[in-house]
């Protein structure tokens, strides 16, 4: 390990003393001294799942598909709402009813699916038919959870199209009822009861635009083949290897000196799975920017003040505390994991501190010693959330306590975790010799494509399972949510979001009541008070809260930097 270390440092160095690495394409003038042109190349580490808004639930497909599709609302870098395809939004004083007006100069992208080829304008039937997939059964959707027992008519229409799926007969409901266009410009959405977060809602990637020609025309083929209104459009993918898109010449959106957004004339997306590779490709100028650091390097080339050095002392380092949670999902199902004793003695088993210094060499926000909503929450009591620290004297009697003194009579667990190498393996195998060491359990580590990793987590199959969580929204909610009792369906369906099933009804009862409680300050109290009840429980085993780096080139301009890595690209531009 020591000896691969110095050869790539080496490597490094050797690149270092290359010519310095220039933009891809042709750069020309725009106003306000910016620039047009250049290809925007960057590397994702893991799988492409889907670019059906509905079936996206992995931060891959969603840094893609945000450049591809736009939302009747959006986050700006300050996780602030911002009106999107919809220039204005009212919420009714009974805060049951969302109602949004349409902007009338947004075009779908070309595309053969279209008379000509040539995309229309959007309207608001566009609107409720992509917001309606969401509730259809048939689409595969892994979103319905965001509207189930929210929006009014959402069950009711998730049942008929699961009922109509059996048969081959049109569903008996033809809509989601909640779901409506009081007119070409105009759409309302109407709760069963107040939902104090929806608002942001309609911002998530699995409510991105999309049109009924598209999907009609390619069928299951849509997730491979994506047609919106985005600043970017689709132009090839090659599995495992690359993802074009290139500018949308009739986008809607122009920036403060009259400049057609986006700057860029495209962005490829490449798949190395080598974060050592990626950074390698990087610093010899084929890459714009590189995400996350490989932790054997973090202190070689970044300094005490977060700036590069070294070899990386010309490139900006971009950093932020991520709204984001690493951890370790327990199916609290499983006969095993089912014992709250045993899920207790694993998270106490678990040095974070250690794991953040020697394998993270640093490159963390923090140990998640509290719970699963990160401190980066604006206005959230992180502190007062009491989560696990390194004791192992409490884990050994909590797992004799369970009827496994020293490990005796447990059998071995498998962790299952997304394959390609790179920080998640080391941390498992630094948590593998933890557990072993302090507990006397055998932890075996099973590598899948990331894909097929979430399928199996999804359906229930992997009983002690790796994941991170990023924030749908600045909301407690969007972690809290994945605790939620009330969203595990029968064993026999999927559960993309509590995929550790758990449930506790008195966790999901204060939880209840924070989501009806408009006062945020109030509604983040209550947030921490359910937190306390389902950490006690231990669903997961917490590791850290992540921070956020990058490099980017120095000729990158206005890369809009944010807690929730939202990919702006539409903002970008070069200046040579």
């Amino acid at each position: 390990m020591i000896m691969l270390r110095l050869c790539l440092l080496a490597a490094l160095c050797l690149v270092a003393c290359k010519k310095q690495g220039a933009p891809e394409g042709t750069i020309r003038p725009a106003a306000g001294g910016k620039k047009y042109g250049g290809i925007f190349r960057v590397n994702e580490n893991g799988e492409l799942s889907s670019l059906d808004p509905v079936r996206i639930n992995d931060v891959t497909s969603a840094h893609i598909a945000e450049n591809i599709y736009d939302n009747l609302l959006s986050f700006d870098e300050h996780l602030q709402l911002r009106p999107e395809i919809a220039k204005s939004w009212v919420i009714s004083d009974d805060g049951r009813t969302y109602t949004y007006f349409l902007r009338s100069d947004v075009w779908f992208h070309d595309d053969a699916c279209f008379p000509n080829g040539k995309g229309r304008r959007l309207v608001a039937s566009d609107v409720v038919y992509s917001l309606s997939r969401i509730c259809d059964a048939r689409t595969g959707t892994k979103a319905f959870d965001y509207f189930r027992g929210k929006v009014e008519g959402a069950n009711a229409y998730f049942d008929a199209t699961t009922a109509a799926m059996s048969t081959s007969a049109a569903p008996s409901i033809a809509g989601v009822s909640g779901i409506r266009a009081v007119n070409d410009s105009v759409v309302s959405i109407t709760l069963v009861r107040p939902f104090a977060p929806f608002e942001n809602a309609v911002a998530l990637t699995a409510m991105a635009i999309v049109p009924r020609e598209a999907v009609e025309r390619y069928g299951r083929r849509f997730a491979q083949h994506p047609v919106g209104t985005g600043p970017f459009r689709f132009r090839e993918w090659v599995p495992d290897r690359f993802l074009l898109v290139d500018r949308n010449e009739r986008y809607w959106k122009f920036d403060e000196a009259g400049n057609r957004l986006p700057l860029l004339d495209g962005v490829r997306f490449s798949f190395m799975k080598d974060d050592k590779m990626q950074l390698l490709e990087f610093k010899d100028g084929n890459l714009e920017e590189s995400y996350r650091i490989p932790n054997e390097f973090f202190t070689d080339i970044v300094d005490e003040n977060k700036r590069g050095k070294g070899p990386f002392a010309g490139f900006p380092l971009l950093h932020v505390p991520a709204t984001a949670s690493q951890y370790y999902g327990m199916l609290t199902i499983d006969p095993i994991m089912k014992d709250r004793r045993v899920r207790q003695a694993l998270s106490y088993a678990v040095d974070r501190s250690r794991i953040i210094k020697y394998v993270l060499r640093g490159q963390a926000a923090g140990p998640a010693i509290h719970g699963l909503v990160p401190p980066s929450m604006p206005g959230y009591p992180t502190d007062s959330v009491r989560g696990y620290s390194f004791d192992p004297d409490k884990a050994r009697a909590l797992l004799a306590a369970a009827g496994y003194p020293n490990g005796k009579g447990l059998p071995e667990i498998t962790l299952q975790l997304n394959a390609g190498g790179g920080r998640n393996v080391q941390i498992a195998e630094a948590i593998q010799g933890m557990i072993e060491d302090v507990l006397n359990i055998r932890i075996r580590l099973k590598q899948v494509e990331f894909a097929q990793h979430l399928e199996a987590i999804d359906a229930g199959r992997a009983p002690f399972y790796r994941l991170g969580w990023v924030a749908d929204y600045p909301d407690p909610e969007t972690f809290l949510n994945l605790w939620y009792g009330k969203l595990v369906p029968s064993p026999d369906k999927i559960s993309p979001l509590n995929s550790s099933r758990y449930t506790n009804p008195a966790f999901d009862a204060v939880f209840e009541q924070a989501l009806a409680t408009t006062d945020r300050a109030e509604r983040m109290k209550l947030y921490a008070r359910a937190e306390n009840i389902a950490m006690a429980d231990a669903p997961m085993l917490m590791i850290f809260y992540d921070e956020d780096y990058r490099f980017i080139q120095p000729y990158v301009r206005d890369y809009r930097n944010n807690a929730m890595d939202r990919r702006m690209y539409k903002y970008v531009w070069f200046d040579r």
